[in-house]
């Protein structure tokens, strides 16, 4: 009896050590290899063993077709054709097997898939969408949030990948600059903004009920953030308003339905993208100040 005491409070033990002071302090986050061309507000994915960044603000303030692809194994990155149309607050999301670029300011209802090592036009979009989100779950492509014809979209997308076949569903609270990712079979929408407020709201959309549900409220209000799932947990980085850039990162553990705080990013940033490998948080791109302003940095955290 004494025994399974023993083992009891051990496990008690380091199950509190996990999740509070020092287990942040076991986190740390290190730099790779930097984008080769700095930008901001791209649409990042991942694509087999490789992170994908496509288009952005270059510094000048013109929109790029360009994209990259960087393999953590070899800490390298590769030039890749470029997007057919120079963009700027798309959206980007994978299968693993196939990357999916749509939206953005440029080509607002333009969607793209990148296979083979080519670009393939896709049916457009019912109408434009810019500074949205993009997930997958399952067939289904979501495209949530952003900005539509004439303000802030009321309603979510969702395209068919089997079909090929767009459609309009219920949307989350209006709004733009937002995250958005999935986890078991789920999409989460984090954070966002309205004409310059930032807000904390995070919501699921549930496919087989057709309807979105509120969650914890993320600890931070933000906007020109994004987020990545890496097992079941949501990491939301990135944020600017009138007092800055904001470097705290956070994550949701999906299974308890709350928030916790990890280390913040060593860069501060907005307009960057944020994606998930191997258990692996990178933050890659973005803005260090408010506004146009660009950065090439290249930051991952080991979440296992």
């Amino acid at each position: 009896m004494l025994h399974r005491l023993v083992i009891l409070v051990a496990v008690l033990t380091l199950g509190v050590a996990g999740s509070g002071p020092a287990a942040r302090e076991a986190l740390e986050w290190r730099r790779g290899a930097p984008l080769p061309v700095p930008r901001s507000e791209v649409a990042a994915a991942t694509l087999g063993r490789e992170l994908f960044v496509v288009g952005g603000f270059l510094a000048d303030g013109r929109s790029s077709a360009r994209v990259d692809a960087y393999s953590p194994a070899r800490d390298r990155w590769r030039r890749l054709p470029s997007l057919p149309v120079a963009v700027n607050h798309a959206m980007a999301a994978s299968d693993g097997k196939r990357l999916y670029v749509v939206g953005g300011y440029g080509a607002p209802t333009r969607a793209y898939l990148f296979s083979g090592r080519r670009w393939r036009r896709l049916p457009d979009l019912p109408e434009p969408r810019a500074a949205a989100g993009a997930a997958i779950v399952g067939r289904t492509l979501y495209v949530v949030g952003g900005v539509a014809r004439g303000g802030l979209a009321g309603q979510a997308l969702a395209f068919d990948r089997v079909r090929q076949r767009w459609s309009r569903i219920a949307g989350p609270k209006p709004r733009e600059h937002l995250g958005v990712t999935a986890v078991g079979g789920r999409v989460y929408a984090a954070a966002g903004r309205e004409s310059g407020t930032n807000f904390d709201a995070f919501q699921a959309y549930v496919p087989t009920r057709r309807r979105w549900v509120s969650l914890a409220r993320v600890p931070e209000t933000r906007g020109g953030t994004d987020v990545a799932s890496v097992g079941s947990a949501i990491i939301s980085a990135g944020s600017e308003s009138s007092a800055g850039t904001s470097a705290a990162v956070y994550r949701y553990d999906v299974g308890a339905g709350r928030w916790g705080r990890l280390p913040d990013l060593p860069t501060a940033r907005h307009g960057l993208g944020v994606v998930a490998l191997d258990g692996r948080v990178y933050v890659v791109g973005g803005g260090p100040r408010p506004g146009l302003s660009v950065s090439g940095a290249n930051e991952y955290l080991a979440l296992r």
